[in-house]
């Protein structure tokens, strides 16, 4: 399929789409597109997919950036789903290891520069994992942050060169915790002591009641994104 004709599919379904059921739309993307991956992060969001996966299309790959720097409950929630499901995830890992990013950016790199170090350790690695596949799939919702509100449930990815489903787009985050708690769904502890957001260790803090929930990602800094979504 070449870029016209995925930019017409795209057109075409995304008003479709946009009423069906996150399983529905799943069961779409990996049909038409086999060369397909998730993303996931270990988020409530993404824990959801990776269950409907395993309903859907259990074969179908996904994966993980490994940046190093995640929160050892990240961790522990990733060995916890390989154990319930049987799977394996896909590790992606930076071209950097911490320490030789230290030695060329000076240590703490995401304090003097989160973009940069976000590039390194996410976008880079992102960048080559979609190199390999068509589509991808992703957790985001459309209330999570302003730069999503615009989401579609099926967009042509520019940065990346690839399609995009997004099929829990319109979800609220009552809907994906309904999902969690109505099919028993292993989550990150960490979202039980006001983390509804969770990044790596070093860029994470504490939501308190009333703050905007990515509050507690990059606080004090201007940044909202770590430049997977555009």
């Amino acid at each position: 399929m070449n870029l016209f004709e995925k930019e017409a599919l795209v057109k075409q379904k995304a008003e479709e789409l946009e009423g069906a059921t996150p399983e529905a739309i799943i069961q779409y993307a990996v049909e038409t597109f086999p060369n397909i991956t998730f993303a996931c992060s270990f988020g409530a969001e993404d824990v959801v997919i990776v269950d409907m996966l395993q309903k859907i299309s259990p074969k179908t790959d996904v994966f993980y950036l490994d940046t190093d720097f995640h929160f050892k409950e990240t961790y522990e929630t990733r060995d916890k789903m390989m154990e319930r499901y049987g799977m394996k995830f896909v590790e992606v890992k930076p071209a950097l290891t911490p320490e030789e990013q230290s030695e060329q950016f000076g240590p703490e790199l995401w304090k003097s520069d989160a973009n940069q170090c976000c590039n390194i350790r996410k976008v880079e690695p992102l960048t080559q994992i979609l190199s390999k596949y068509d589509a991808w799939i992703t957790g985001i919702r459309r209330d999570q942050a302003p730069t999503r509100a615009n989401a579609k449930k099926i967009e042509y990815d520019t940065k990346f060169g690839l399609i995009k489903f997004n099929p829990i787009a319109s979800w609220s985050n009552e809907n994906v915790w309904s999902y969690i708690r109505a099919n028993k769904v292993y989550y990150n502890p960490l979202h039980d002591n006001n983390y509804p957001s969770i990044g790596c260790e070093h860029c994470t803090r504490q939501v308190m009641p009333g703050e905007d929930p990515r509050a507690g990602r990059w606080a004090g800094q201007v940044k909202t994104e770590c430049g997977l979504h555009k």
